[in-house]
C-alpha cells in the first residue's frame, strides 16, 4: 500500500512564496525540512505532493499541530 493511500485523510498546509529568481517555493507546515521549488505553480504543487510522500515514507510519526494562519508584520524601514 502506498503512503498516500494510507494517509487519505491527511491534509497539509503549504506556504508558497516567489523568490527573487522567479521560482515558486513551497514549505509544508508541520513537516520540518519539507520544501521544494519550481518555475510554475502547477509544477510546484506536483513536486510538493511528491516531497510530502517522501517525507511520510521516511518519517513514520508526524507532529500534530493545528494551523492557525499567517500574519504579515511590517516594520518601519
Amino acid at each position: 500500500m502506498d503512503t498516500m493511500a494510507k494517509n487519505t485523510n491527511k491534509e497539509f498546509n503549504v506556504i508558497i512564496e516567489k523568490g527573487e529568481d522567479g521560482y515558486y517555493i513551497s514549505e509544508v507546515i508541520g513537516l520540518p525540512g519539507c520544501h521544494t521549488q519550481a518555475k510554475t505553480l502547477d509544477e510546484l504543487m506536483k513536486r510538493t505532493k511528491e516531497v510530502i510522500e517522501l517525507y511520510l515514507e521516511a518519517n513514520q510519526e508526524i507532529a500534530t499541530q493545528t494551523f492557525i494562519g499567517i500574519q504579515k508584520i511590517r516594520l518601519p524601514s
